[in-house]
């Protein structure tokens, strides 16, 4: 009996070897009829039984020869069964890879591989299964063959596991990703933002190796081309485009792309995938080249690494705080470049007082004084004598000063100096071309020096490492104005906010506007050093000048915030990924930005609520909210708020809600500020603040039917 199944077994893997040798010649000439396909496509399912079963076997035989199993017969017979089995089931599932590879979308040389070292793992296990007994079978022979057939598995299981996972699928989890990552002012939208998607969640199936649908997503043109179901995409209308249809078809749908199984697409990754369709997919652009509140490129900031540092490392330590605080005084203002830097930048003001004196005193600082602005100062050409003492000095600025040619000699000791600004002082051509010992120069300002075009062009051929900075020149081209600047940067105030507006063009006329409209030139207000206001309020302004190009409009949002509560707590706490500096974040005055991921801002996609402390009563009137308005990445206004007020935490009763405007496809990013105004004003010691987020996104976005997020930074009582 035992040996009539032996005998079977041997028969028919005979049999199985014949066949895999017929599929192996027959090669592209073999046709795989469509009732045969399914049993191909079972090759990835039992494919681990013979895997581990040949892999025991062949440690079994690697052993085979050893003193303590040489004469044991269950170890011997055990181990023959074991490798008849194991090439069996191995025959069977190379039959199974086979007629599975004849199936459109699989190709290429990872799958050659794949086949190839499959057949011969099997070949292998029947080989040594057939000479195992033979007497010309030695301990050599057993470990060679086991080691070569181990060695097979093991890579054919590797080129497998790509098949199926996409490449890097064995190592991916140890590999340093964080290695890969591109600085953000370095990073192209497609190259380093999109593509990481589709190679993690895409790629598997749909490369040069394994086209499923005739569809490979490895290069731009492949990408562009589609598949056999059509283009990819419609730039500009990610609504009927393929891929956005696909990855967001419910997983239970078999078109639904991954399919189930695979490593599914989050929402923030379909979210890219939305805005890049939505953008006309541009395979060049920088992530930097799209607008600061660019929703793709807000996310993408959080993917991406910071910009690399260009902070340059000093060698020298940090000067005495005593001495700096001693030596400023209103006239010379000494301040460090950077908290953690030892390096110091001095500015000199006020000609009327000054002399070398201000430089000398400097000198218990003088090496780690790196700037130094000496703009429009009655400097002397004794003074270089001082100012070349400051040996770690980088930058210089001269403009307007009393700083002739023959004087810049002595700035050769300056060794570092890299930018230097001699504006407005009348040289020669003999004068700058002492400069050229300056060996580490890269900026050079020499506009208003008298110097001729030929005499700058002389200058810069012999000296190609150095920027010359040589002022405007008109052309007769109208040039665009730059936009109002704010000058008063801290924008919360308690009483009264007088506004400063400035422009670094002389003459422009600053108009604004706080209705929220686009200012004119003709009926918004025309900007004076005068206007105050008492309210929050969102300003908008721009510049106008004849002759110039009309500037950009800029928004300056001013908060007025009477009251600082005394202590924050959370009922219902913000999400983990954005809970910013905990409770404090809403009273600390620091307003988030434009960037939703930079740590500043509070955010959930289910309620908020927070208690609001003060040690004495206070006469609340309003709240006002801080938040972000961004659609792309499912960020709306709260869909209410609710503010409650009393004595304590367990006395409190509605004072005010408000419910803003439901989301339009049209809603432009803004950091908006909304009210809750009391009807009467009433004192409280303690408020409650509910904020509700948006509790199902609107069908016309992609994430319809999900919650959406809420985001905060700040709240302002009044």
């Amino acid at each position: 009996m035992k040996g009539n199944h032996k005998g079977f077994a041997d028969g028919t893997l005979f049999a199985l070897n014949i066949f895999i040798v017929v599929l192996v010649v027959a090669g592209n000439n073999l046709v795989v009829p469509q009732w045969l396909q399914p049993v191909g496509r079972l090759h990835p399912l039992i494919l681990h039984f013979p895997i581990v079963i040949l892999m025991l076997a062949m440690v079994m035989e690697f052993f085979r020869f050893r003193s303590e199993f040489a004469n044991e017969k269950l170890y011997q017979s055990f181990t023959d069964y074991l490798l008849l089995l194991g090439a069996l089931l191995s025959s069977v599932t190379v039959i199974m890879g086979l007629l599975l590879s004849k199936e459109a979308g699989y190709e290429g040389n990872t799958l050659q591989w794949h086949k190839w070292l499959g057949v011969s793992v099997e070949f292998m296990g029947y080989g040594v299964y057939l000479i195992r007994n033979t007497p010309k079978y030695t301990a050599t022979l057993a470990k060679t063959g086991a080691l070569v057939t181990v060695f097979c598995l093991i890579v054919a299981g590797h080129f497998g596991g790509n098949l199926t996972h996409g490449e890097d699928f064995v190592l991916g989890p140890i590999m340093d990703k964080e290695k890969n990552l591109v600085p953000i002012d370095k990073a192209l939208v497609y190259q380093d933002v999109i593509n990481p998607i589709f190679m993690a969640k895409c790629q598997s199936c749909h490369n040069p190796d394994k086209m499923k649908g005739r569809l490979m997503l490895t290069s731009q043109e492949a990408i562009l081309k589609g598949g056999k179901s059509g283009k990819l995409f419609v730039p500009g209308d990610p609504a009927i485009s393929l891929l956005l249809q696909r990855v967001h078809l419910p997983e239970g749908e078999k078109k639904h792309m991954p399919p189930v199984g695979k490593l599914q697409l989050t929402d923030e990754e379909k979210m890219l995938l939305y805005l890049w369709v939505k953008g006309n997919p541009d395979f060049k652009k920088k992530v930097i080249s799209l607008p600061v509140t660019d929703s793709l490129r807000m996310i993408a900031s959080k993917l991406l690494k910071p910009v690399e540092s260009t902070e340059e490392v000093y060698d020298f330590s940090a000067a005495d705080d005593k001495d700096i605080k001693k030596l400023n005084n209103n006239y010379r203002v000494i301040y460090k470049l950077a908290n953690e830097s030892p390096a110091l930048a001095v500015n000199i003001y006020n000609k009327s007082t000054y002399n070398i004196k201000a430089l000398e005193e400097l000198s218990p600082v003088k090496k780690q004084i790196v700037a130094l602005d000496l703009n429009k100062m009655p400097v002397k050409n004794a003074d270089l004598k001082v100012i070349a003492r400051f040996e770690n000095l980088r930058q210089l600025n001269l403009n307007f000063s009393d700083v002739t040619g023959t004087g810049l000699k002595e700035l050769a000791a300056l060794k570092y100096l890299k930018s230097l600004s001699l504006a407005g002082i009348k040289l020669s051509s003999a004068d700058i071309k002492q400069l050229t010992a300056l060996k580490s120069l890269t900026e050079l300002a020499v506009w208003d020096t008298g110097l001729k075009t030929a005499e700058l062009e002389t200058f810069q051929k012999a000296n190609k490492h150095v920027k010359l900075l040589t002022g405007f020149k008109d052309d007769g081209k109208a040039i665009k104005l730059t936009s109002p600047q704010l000058k008063n940067t801290a924008i919360v105030f308690k009483q009264s906010y007088q506004l400063e507006l400035s422009n670094p063009i002389r003459g422009v006329d600053i108009r604004y506007t706080t209705d929220g409209s686009a200012p004119d030139s003709i009926h918004s207000a025309s900007y004076k050093s005068s206007v105050t206001f008492t309210q929050s309020t969102v300003i908008r302004a721009r510049a106008f000048k004849a002759g110039w190009i009309v500037s950009d409009t800029v928004q300056f949002n001013i908060y007025k915030s009477t009251y600082t509560p005394d202590s924050v707590a959370f009922l219902k706490y913000p999400d983990d990924k954005y809970k910013g500096d905990g409770p404090k974040t809403i009273i600390d005055k620091e307003l988030g930005g434009n960037n939703f991921g930079n740590g500043k801002w509070l955010a959930s996609q289910k309620d908020m609520e927070m208690l609001l402390w003060f040690n004495k009563p206070v006469d609340l009137h309003s709240i006002n909210l801080d938040a972000m308005r961004n659609t792309g990445p499912q960020i709306f206004l709260p869909s209410k708020i609710e503010v409650w007020g009393g004595a304590d935490q367990n006395h409190l009763k509605l004072l005010s809600h408000a419910a803003p405007a439901m989301p339009l496809k049209t809603d432009a990013f803004g950091i908006m500020s909304l009210e809750c105004k009391l009807k009467t004003s009433q004192s409280v010691s303690c408020v409650k603040l509910v904020i509700k987020p948006l509790a199902s996104v609107p069908s016309w976005h992609p994430a319809k039917g999900k919650p959406g997020w809420v985001f905060i930074d700040e709240v302002f009582v009044n």
